[in-house]
């Protein structure tokens, strides 16, 4: 008898709090919904993707360098100072207290919906070389020799005293 009841009552307040529980259901339901989007990872690239980009970079290199007259078959070998990096949008604010100042700067977050953010990325900056060695079988021709070193400087950004050419077999 008083399951009856029980259940009598429970109906009735279903019946009155149908919208309410049903907006409530609708809600979970979407909380829970997947968004599509795979979360990125903000991680550092791993050496070995960093040693693939740089064999990359240098396999075009040793094409447009092989187009050079007189170059012949060319090698390129170069060594990295640092890999390609970010540059992330930051705030900052400073106050001044009788003779300190101090400083806050924080990185400005941007909202992807579903509580995914990701930093503001203000410039991508590519590898740093540090060094590179070009071996060419025209590397004795001081001609070949200088249009190589132009053509690597101008596309590392090293300087001569960086690159180093030699005649190949």
């Amino acid at each position: 008898m008083k399951d009856r009841e029980w259940l009598k009552r429970m109906t009735g307040a279903l019946g009155k709090y149908k919208y309410v529980l049903l907006v409530a259901l609708v809600g979970a339901l979407l909380l829970v919904w997947p968004t599509g989007e795979k979360e990125k990872t903000t991680s550092p690239e791993t050496a070995r993707e960093q040693i693939f980009q740089v064999d990359q970079i240098e396999r075009r290199l040793e094409k447009a360098l092989a187009q050079i007259e007189g170059a012949g078959e060319v090698t390129v070998v170069l060594t990295l100072q640092g890999g390609p990096r970010q540059v992330l949008a930051q705030d900052g604010s400073a106050t001044e207290e009788e003779s300190r100042t101090s400083r806050e700067t924080s990185t400005i977050l941007l909202s992807k919906g579903s509580g995914y953010q990701e930093p503001a990325v203000v410039q991508e900056l590519g590898p740093v070389y540090q060094g590179a060695l070009v071996v060419s079988q025209g590397g004795d021709d001081p001609r070949v020799k200088l249009a190589l070193y132009e053509a690597v400087s101008a596309l590392t950004g090293l300087g001569a005293d960086k690159i180093s050419i030699c005649k190949g077999k």
